[in-house]
């Protein structure tokens, strides 16, 4: 039992790793511009489809292969702010919710139609030999998933604390009038923010479609699913994202082991309904 337990732990932590990096990514947009990003569900398909043609279209090893990815999936997000939502005449922000939600459609269509509607597999990071933890077998991948997600959040936090760039994404964040006073630029901020969401959707797609099948529209469930855990943890808190995340994939993982599988996306999401019920702005919302 306590072997399984522990099977089952490290099996949510996996996926609830995955999650808190797609809910950084809606939390970060929501931050500098006040709105949902829905076309976060498919920078997790991008990364997963640019990592896929890097490695057998341009035979790139591994490393530049991940990185090539990332950067790309954060390139066609800044194209996306700049293209698809600057021009927009409205500052209603239920306006440019929608308007995501239509241009999160155009991306799935784009991809769609170059990469194809058939399934594809993504090989693992690192050979796919089961690694002994304290009696539980885990797979490379997953220790892949949990260190890189540790290091995305390290650089992160660096980033928001440290950099000047990202102070003056807190500071609008935090007040945007005052920040518009002092004369940061909006537009810039914006386009940062989606780029390190598309960065983040990339690296969640990079690592988490080895395990799971690669198609045009595989971000969608776990971008829900990233997009809950976002509002459990407190929608637009960074430590909420995280904590969502993990308890997300544990919640998961769990009921699963000791319910069924067949209810595992059923028994999340109901127990999200509960807990906005209690508590509406979530763990850690203010």
């Amino acid at each position: 039992m306590y072997t399984d337990l522990l099977q089952y732990i490290f099996s949510g932590l996996t996926g609830g790793a995955i999650y808190a990096l797609i809910a950084l990514g809606f939390c970060v947009v929501s931050n500098t511009m006040g709105i949902v990003n829905f076309i976060q569900v498919d920078f997790v398909t991008l990364g997963g489809m640019f990592m896929f043609s890097a490695l057998f279209a341009l035979g790139l090893p591994t490393v530049p292969a991940l990185v090539l990815a990332v950067c790309l999936v954060a390139l066609v997000a800044m194209v996306v702010e700049r293209v698809g939502l600057r021009p927009a005449r409205s500052d209603n922000h239920l306006v440019l919710i929608f308007l995501t939600v239509g241009l999160s459609i155009i991306l799935r269509g784009i991809i769609k139609i170059v990469w194809g509607k058939n399934r594809m597999a993504l090989p693992p990071l690192t050979p796919d030999v089961p690694v002994q933890i304290l009696g539980a077998s885990v797979l490379p991948q997953a220790l892949w998933i949990l260190g890189l997600t540790v290091v995305a959040i390290t650089v992160l936090t660096w980033f928001f604390h440290k950099t000047s760039l990202g102070l003056c994404m807190r500071a609008v964040a935090s007040n945007p009038t005052a920040a518009a006073v002092v004369g940061i630029a909006s537009g810039r901020i914006r386009l940062t923010s989606y780029a390190i969401a598309g960065a983040l959707g990339g690296l969640a797609g990079v690592l988490v479609t080895p395990i799971t099948t690669l198609n045009y529209d595989v971000g969608v469930l776990l971008g829900l699913k990233g997009f809950a855990a976002a509002i459990l943890g407190g929608f637009g808190s960074f430590p909420g994202a995280i904590l969502g995340g993990l308890g997300l994939g544990l919640l998961e993982s769990l009921s699963a082991g000791y319910i069924s599988s067949a209810y595992k996306d059923v028994v999340a999401f109901v127990v999200l309904l509960l807990v906005l019920f209690v508590r509406p702005k979530g763990f850690l919302g203010k």
